[in-house]
C-alpha cells in the first residue's frame, strides 16, 4: 500500500521516535506496579503543557470518548446544560447531554465567527442556572478557534462548570487550564500531539470530581465514568487494561512537545503564512475571524467538485487533505497544519499540490501560493 503524505486535520503524521517507542517490549500493565508510576508520570508531563495541576487521565478510545465521558459523568436527569455552539462539533455536545438525561440549552454564535464574549455575557445575565457548559476550542470542520480562556472565566464567575473540547487544538494552541478555570478539557492523541490514534486525554478539576461524587444518582456508564479513575494510583487498579503500547508512544510524543522551545509559535507562524498564501492566491477562507492555527478551511471554488480535487491531489501528488461533512459537505477543503504536519516543507508541498490540482480544473491563481507562503513564513 502506498502511504500518502497526510495533511488532514487529524490523524497527523507520527514522528519516527514515536513509532519506534510503540514497538518497544511491554509488560502487563495491570500487574506490574512500575507501570502505574509510568502512567502517572506521563499524565504529569501532559499536565505541564496543559499548564494545570489538575488530575489528568489517559483513556482508551478516540477523543469522542472523552466528550461523552465528561457528559456522562456530570449529567443527571433534568440537569440544565448550556451548549455553546458555533460549529458542527459544538452542536454535537447536545446529543451526549440528552443521552444521559440532561436538558441542553443553546447559545448559538455565528458559524463564521468566534463566540462573541459580550453577547454570551448578556445571555448569562438573563439566565445562568446551568450545571455546566460545553464549548469547542477549535471546531475542526470550519477551522474556527474560540477564546475559551475568556469564555470559561466568565462561566466560572457565574458558578457554571466547563467542559472544553480541545481535541484539535491541544498542543497547537495556547491552553492554560488552571488560569482559565477550565473544569474538564479533552484532547486526542492523533491531532496536534501527533501520536497514533486511539487515546483520549482528560484533565479533571476538583470541582468536577466533587460534582461527580455528589450526584443523586449513579453515573449511567462504566467505560464513560471518569469517577472510577479518581484513586487509581493509590489503589493500584485500572478500570480496564490500558493499551500500554499506545501510552508508551504517547509519552514519547508528549516529550517531543515539551522539548520544543515554542511549539505554539511554530503553529502560529505556519498558519499565518498558509492563510496569506490562500488569500493572496485568490482562494477564500471559509470563516471570517477566529482563525485556528491548526487547520485552514478553504471554500471549494465555484463549479468545482471537492471529491475530484481530493482524488486528483492524492493520485497525482500523493498528498491527502480533507473535505468536510454535515452542512459543510462539498463546500470546503481542509489543510491540517498541526503537530508533525506544521512544518515548512510539508505545508509548502501541500500548497503546491493544491494549486496544481485546482489549475488542472481551471482555476486561475492571482499569485503562486508557495512563493507567498515562503515569503511569509
Amino acid at each position: 500500500m502506498k502511504v500518502p503524505i497526510i495533511m488532514t486535520p487529524g490523524p497527523t503524521s507520527v514522528r519516527e521516535n514515536v513509532r519506534l517507542s510503540r514497538a518497544e517490549k511491554t509488560t502487563n500493565p495491570d500487574l506490574d506496579m512500575d507501570f502505574y508510576d509510568f502512567y502517572k508520570k506521563t499524565t504529569e508531563k501532559i499536565g505541564k503543557f496543559l499548564k494545570t495541576k489538575n488530575e489528568v487521565r489517559i483513556l482508551s478510545g478516540e477523543g469522542i470518548l472523552g466528550l461523552e465521558a465528561a457528559c456522562a459523568s456530570l449529567t443527571e436527569k433534568g440537569d440544565r446544560v448550556l451548549v455553546i455552539e458555533n460549529g458542527i462539533f459544538g452542536e454535537g455536545f447536545a446529543d451526549f447531554v440528552k443521552m444521559y438525561g440532561g436538558e441542553p440549552f443553546f447559545f448559538r454564535g455565528n458559524k463564521k465567527c468566534s463566540i462573541n464574549i459580550e453577547e454570551l455575557e448578556r445571555f448569562l445575565d438573563s439566565d445562568s442556572e446551568f450545571k455546566y457548559a460545553t464549548v469547542v476550542h477549535c471546531d475542526t470542520p470550519s477551522g474556527m478557534l474560540n477564546n475559551v480562556g475568556a469564555i470559561c472565566k466568565l462561566l466560572k464567575k457565574k458558578g457554571i462548570m466547563t467542559v472544553v473540547d480541545s481535541v484539535s487544538a491541544m498542543g497547537g494552541e495556547e491552553l492554560k487550564v488552571d488560569e482559565w478555570d477550565i473544569d474538564i478539557v479533552i484532547g486526542g492523541s492523533q491531532k496536534c500531539i501527533s501520536a497514533p490514534p486511539g487515546l483520549t486525554i482528560v484533565s479533571i478539576s476538583d470541582d468536577a470530581f466533587s460534582a461527580m461524587k455528589n450526584r443523586k444518582t449513579p453515573i449511567a456508564s462504566f467505560y464513560c465514568n471518569l469517577l472510577v479513575w479518581e484513586d487509581y494510583y493509590n489503589k493500584k487498579w485500572f478500570p480496564y487494561t490500558p493499551p500500554i503500547s499506545d501510552i508508551v508512544a504517547l509519552r514519547k510524543a508528549v516529550e517531543n512537545i515539551l522539548e520544543e522551545k515554542d511549539i505554539i509559535a511554530r503553529h502560529d507562524k505556519i498558519a499565518s503564512a498558509t492563510r496569506a498564501a490562500v488569500v493572496l492566491g485568490g482562494l477564500e477562507i471559509y470563516i471570517e475571524d477566529g482563525f485556528s492555527n491548526t487547520v485552514t478551511v478553504i471554500k471549494v471554488p465555484h463549479g468545482m467538485n471537492d471529491d475530484k480535487i481530493l482524488s486528483y491531489m492524492k493520485e497525482n501528488y500523493n498528498v491527502m487533505i480533507a473535505g468536510a461533512f454535515d452542512y459543510l459537505k462539498g463546500k470546503v477543503l481542509r489543510i491540517g497544519h498541526m503537530g508533525e504536519n506544521a512544518y515548512v516543507d510539508k505545508v509548502s508541498y501541500t500548497l503546491f499540490a493544491l494549486q496544481r490540482t485546482l489549475e488542472h480544473y481551471g482555476f486561475e491563481f492571482k499569485r503562486d501560493m508557495v512563493k507567498v507562503f515562503l515569503e511569509k513564513v
